[in-house]
């Protein structure tokens, strides 16, 4: 990707490119319709992803919007994406298109079509192109993204949704998809995983197919790819050693596994496979580390504060205004001439009783994720923040007449999840602190100064309403605690043996298929997942050609493109499933046992 060679991305191969220059109808964008889809803050506080649409008719854009609302359910359930999904700010820009799907879609002889963004496959329909290589008008992007207002080159990605049901896509500055394949939603996280978290590719390939030959170059600057030995990097602390012998979020075990870089041999990656080699798997943790750290490097944990330019007095409150992620709170801790005196958003220097004098005031904001072990991550500006003041006892403070208020908070329009934290920042009064009261189903219960942590009180199943209040304000979230449901459906076993209390068991003769079909009691797009013999969680979606047929489960698997899905040796396996609804509810796992004979 950063050389310009064509690079193989997913399970299904598309490439990285720079897009190219396509030929354009002039964009016009008077005639795109600017829509956000969820905003949590000042767009130019946040990160935007800014999602285009192109060869949808007026008549097409409700499906654009349930093509959007596939790739988003399955982004927000991919970490850290679920965890930050605070941080970030998404637009969609509806482009009515004068044709409906895009150009040579899916063979070079298909019609070229004349879309706002000029998508094509084939590399914008060139002889020599790739076929999944789907490219865009990048000026013309770039033109429609800036009708979103506050977002930048800098604090924004733009992804772009091919009105087409072929698998595609590619990367780099920019990321496009095919809105409506089985597989297309999955395409998103991995390029951000490139051009968000400067993430490179893990396959053992360059063209599928063809096993890429040994690795002779030099140890790689990438972070997931090495030529170390396990023991090496521990001595040396170097590269992933913080994360060996762990379970890998992406299934198996952090280690060193032989491949990647295209490669088959000769260079090692720390998972059997993850985000970066095989799309439906989640990032392990060495590349959600890096995420986590890209992601939080796109706003700042500081939002607001008392200003720092001049002295204060010591009759007067301190305040900070944090980032919130949705999993968890941040700390800040403050000191004064280096001694700790408190924690919190606020702190009442009259409390403090200094002696007279000048004194220095620090207030460090720190994200305790645990998604971060590296102390140069941690301690760098994406993770850690610190505020300094001048405290003058000398002074004196103009009293000002703030009355208590809300100024910001997790947004009240849609439900949160029953583990959620949930935030909300009020005004500042120089001389008092306003009070939060929090009330869950009507009644009082304890909450942080800024924030409440749904996941400690363990909610029945069911809607909830969670309430704040300060002075006579108030701001109300529905709570959303009832886990997602997923049923599994089998092709005709050759034996079967279903019983209350036990684990379901099923024995074939040959393959078989399982259709997983997730349900919620609200609306929205539910994501159904499964594993095989506790391996890592991988995103249903149907089946790679076909997202309505079932997945099929055979002794060598099924070759698709070069690639083989499927495989299921035989002998007994278990197989476990499980939903994730819109607001992050993860259902409780199911499973069966299947015995291929």
């Amino acid at each position: 990707m950063w050389t310009g060679r064509k690079i193989v991305i997913g399970t299904a191969a598309a490439a990285t490119l720079t897009l190219v220059a396509v030929p354009a109808r002039a964009a016009e964008p008077a005639d795109a319709t600017v829509v956000p889809v969820q905003v949590t803050g000042d767009p130019a506080k946040r990160f935007n992803l800014v999602v285009l649409g192109d060869g949808y008719t007026t008549a097409d854009m409700p499906k654009f919007r349930a093509n959007l609302a596939k790739h988003l359910n399955d982004l927000w359930t991919i970490e850290p994406f679920k965890s930050y999904r605070s941080y970030i700010n998404v637009y969609a820009v509806e482009i009515p298109s004068g044709e409906s799907g895009v150009s040579c879609d899916p063979a070079l002889s298909s019609p070229r079509r004349n879309t706002p963004l000029s998508m094509a496959f084939w590399s914008g329909c060139r002889d020599d192109g790739i076929q999944r290589l789907l490219v865009m008008n990048s000026a013309a992007a770039k033109t429609y993204a800036d009708l979103v207002q506050g977002t930048t080159v800098g604090n924004r990605q733009i992804l772009a949704l091919a009105n087409s049901d072929t698998y595609g896509g590619a990367g780099g500055a920019y990321a496009t998809a095919s809105g409506g394949n089985a597989m297309s939603a999955l395409i998103a996280p991995h390029e951000l995983g490139h051009s968000l978290g400067g993430l490179d590719d893990e396959y053992d390939y360059y063209q599928r197919g063809v096993p890429g030959g040994t690795y002779t170059g030099p140890e790689p600057g990438s972070i997931h790819h090495t030529l170390l030995t396990e023991d090496a990097m521990k001595a040396q602390k170097q590269k992933w050693w913080r994360w060996l012998g762990e379970r890998s979020e992406a299934g198996g075990t952090i280690g060193r596994y032989e491949g990647g870089l295209y490669s088959s041999k000769g260079v090692w990656r720390p998972s059997q496979h993850s985000m970066m080699k095989t799309l439906g798997y989640y990032y392990d943790q060495v590349a959600r580390e890096r995420m986590t750290q890209r992601i939080s490097g796109k706003v700042n944990l500081v939002q607001a504060s008392t200003p720092t330019n001049a002295p204060v007095g010591d009759d007067r409150v301190l305040w900070v205004e944090t980032m919130h992620p949705t999993g968890h709170s941040l700390s800040v801790a403050w000191t004064v001439d280096g001694k700790t005196v408190g924690r919190g958003a606020n702190l009442d220097l009259s409390r403090l009783h200094l002696r007279k004098g000048k004194h220095t005031v620090e207030a460090t904001v720190t994200d305790p994720t645990g998604f971060v072990r590296d102390p140069a991550v941690r301690s760098s500006a994406a993770l850690t923040q610190v505020r300094t003041w001048t405290v003058d006892t000398g002074m004196s403070t103009p009293p000002e007449n703030v009355p208590a208020d809300f100024s910001s908070s997790t947004p009240i329009d849609k439900p949160v999840g029953g583990d959620s934290v949930v935030y909300v920042e009020t005004t500042h009064p120089v001389r008092s602190v306003p009070k939060v009261k929090w009330l869950l189903d009507g009644r009082p219960v304890r909450g942080g100064d800024r924030d409440i942590d749904l996941g400690r009180f363990r909610l029945a199943k069911g809607t909830h309403t969670l309430v704040a209040r300060v002075g006579s304000k108030t701001r109300t979230w529905t709570i959303d605690a009832q886990a997602p449901t997923v049923a599994y459906e089998l092709s005709k076993a050759a034996q079967s043996q279903v019983r209350p209390g036990r684990t379901p068991e099923y024995v074939f003769d040959g393959p078989f298929t399982m259709r997983l079909t997730g349900a919620d009691d609200r609306p929205g797009v539910v994501v159904s997942e499964f594993r095989v013999d506790g391996d890592g969680w991988f995103n249903y979606f149907g089946w790679p050609t076909d997202s309505s047929a079932p997945w099929l489960f055979t002794e060598n698997g099924t070759v698709i493109d070069s690639l083989t899905y499927g495989k299921l040796g035989k002998g007994r396996h278990t197989i476990e499933y499980r939903a994730i609804d819109p607001a992050g509810n993860v259902g409780k796992p199911g499973k069966f046992i299947a015995t291929l004979r």
